[in-house]
């Protein structure tokens, strides 16, 4: 893909700036007939669906179905509105240097959490989530949800950026494989703290 040590060099700092980490496949998608790509979506949706049931009894199966169908079809509306057609190292390259305007992970969140909130779900919450802000490993973003009331890290992760091309990763918090996630309002007190005493030189 990239031929030069330069390109490669380049590539990692755009991911860099980018601030979206991830272990991901360098491999682009082939695009499948219209007929078996909504076939494979229909699947996917149910799936999670299961995976969101599987929070506990309190959640609604209607609600468990719509946020589900929310959480498939959004992000690859999205992606094809952001032209996302490439994985996502390269697609951050593209965003950083100016050929395309959105498609980090943080876009995707931010997309997610806004259709998933305009459902009004009773019966399930919202989490935004931070991975890696506490380390040099590369900052990442995303959604997770939980049965109403239930703490964070017993919630399932909805990351669509980090399979590419908006298709949803899902798994739950506490068995991601690649990031340990925190909330995004603990993040930020930490940062907030970081900064005053950086200020106050302690």
């Amino acid at each position: 893909m990239f031929s030069r040590p330069a390109d490669a060099a380049l590539l990692a700092l755009a991911f860099l700036l980018a601030g979206c980490g991830a272990t991901v496949s360098t491999k682009g998608s082939v695009d499948a007939p219209p007929s078996v790509a909504a076939e494979a979506r229909e699947a996917r949706i149910a799936e999670v669906t299961q995976a969101l049931l599987a929070l506990g009894p309190s959640v609604d199966p209607a609600e468990a179905a719509r946020a589900a169908r929310i959480a498939v079809e959004v992000p690859l509306e999205r992606a094809r509105e952001w032209q996302v057609t490439d994985t996502p190292l390269v697609h951050n390259f593209k965003v950083v240097n100016g050929l395309r305007e959105k498609g980090v992970c943080q876009d995707f969140a931010d997309a997610l959490e806004i259709a998933l909130s305009a459902g009004r779900f009773r019966s399930l919450e919202l989490h935004r989530a931070i991975a890696n802000a506490r380390n040099l490993r590369l900052e990442h973003a995303t959604v997770i949800v939980t049965a109403r009331g239930a703490p964070m890290e017993s919630g399932l992760v909805l990351d669509p950026w980090r399979t590419g091309q908006g298709r949803l990763w899902i798994g739950r918090v506490t068995e991601d494989p690649d990031y340990q996630w925190e909330s995004r309002a603990a993040v930020r007190a930490w940062h907030a703290e970081w900064k005053a005493r950086a200020k106050a030189g302690t």
